[in-house]
């Protein structure tokens, strides 16, 4: 299943082994994201040093690891939608995420931020639709 990964989720992953780490590495699932995620993970690099105490060698591990799951597509793949969706998406940080999900012929954005559900274009899941598809959590 191909699956656009949002930055929240990214970060949440990084920040502890958890749900959201389980579903990064689940093979059920294919995760793209626009070649913005990388920009807006780094942003918060000290952020996610200060919530996890890791040093700055072992944010760049762990980043590598994360992206080892993670294919990025770079914006000439999916510019295109974007002129489509800037009436549709409020912010403009997400258009990226929308475009490549249509770009891609993905099946939906993992996030759980709540305004990307004020559409009506794409699916978005939550941890807990990630679980029920990869057959973790009973239906």
């Amino acid at each position: 299943m191909k699956i656009v990964i949002d930055s929240n989720r990214v970060l949440a992953a990084m920040i502890k082994e958890s749900t959201t780490r389980e579903i990064l590495f689940d093979k059920t699932f294919d995760f793209i994201a626009p070649d913005y995620l990388i920009s807006e993970v780094r942003n918060h690099k000290d952020k996610v040093i200060k919530a996890t105490g890791i040093t700055d060698n072992q944010f760049e591990i762990l980043l590598s690891l994360i992206f080892e799951y993670i294919i990025i597509v770079p914006e000439k793949d999916y510019t295109e939608f974007i002129e489509n969706l800037k009436n549709e998406i409020k912010d403009p940080k997400d258009l990226s995420y929308f475009a490549v999900c249509l770009a891609a012929k993905a099946d939906g954005i993992w996030t759980h931020d709540p305004h990307f559900k004020e559409q009506n274009n794409v699916k978005v899941f939550t941890n807990i639709d990630m679980l029920k598809i990869s057959g973790k959590v009973r239906q």
